[in-house]
């Protein structure tokens, strides 16, 4: 039986490109989280006025990959010291983020962000999930459609 994972990582191209690579991964997709407008575009999500965060949703096999796994994956992909930014991207919508689906990734999302701690000040916020609104198609899976596998170019 898959479960979910989703993540706030800055633009949702590069991290949904990153998990698709990892074993145990089933399927990803991209949308929007965290915020009250319903079935929002990106357009909406980009004026910062929806309260929406990008975020990769990850489908997973929890017998081939645990989800502290992909947590890890999740902190070595962006940046989680940067306030509302990736980069040049800046806005809420690029916040990172982890929406935990249920109290045990709330827990295991706490820890991890806590170990992190240790070592730098995390902006990183850990919150339940909530509706997920998915992007439009020329959003998912945008590295192999447009062939720019270069981290640096959005």
């Amino acid at each position: 039986m898959s479960e979910k994972a989703t993540f706030g990582a800055g633009c949702f191209w590069k991290p949904e490109h990153v998990f698709r690579q990892v074993d145990g991964v089933i399927s990803t997709s991209v949308g929007y989280m965290g915020g009250d407008t319903t079935n929002p575009s990106y357009e909406q999500v980009c004026t910062g006025r929806t309260g929406h965060a990008e975020v990769v949703q990850v489908e997973y096999d929890p017998e081939r990959i645990s989800y502290e796994e992909l947590l890890d994956i999740f902190w070595q992909s962006h940046d989680p010291t940067q306030l509302n930014r990736q980069g040049p991207d800046v806005g809420t919508q690029y916040r990172s983020a982890v929406f935990a689906h249920g109290p045990a990734q709330e827990a295991a999302a706490t820890a991890s962000r806590a170990k992190l701690e240790n070592s730098a000040k995390v902006a990183t916020e850990v919150v339940q999930a909530g509706d997920y609104w998915t992007a439009e198609d020329y959003h998912q899976q945008y590295f192999e459609k447009s062939q720019r596998h270069r981290f640096g170019a959005r």
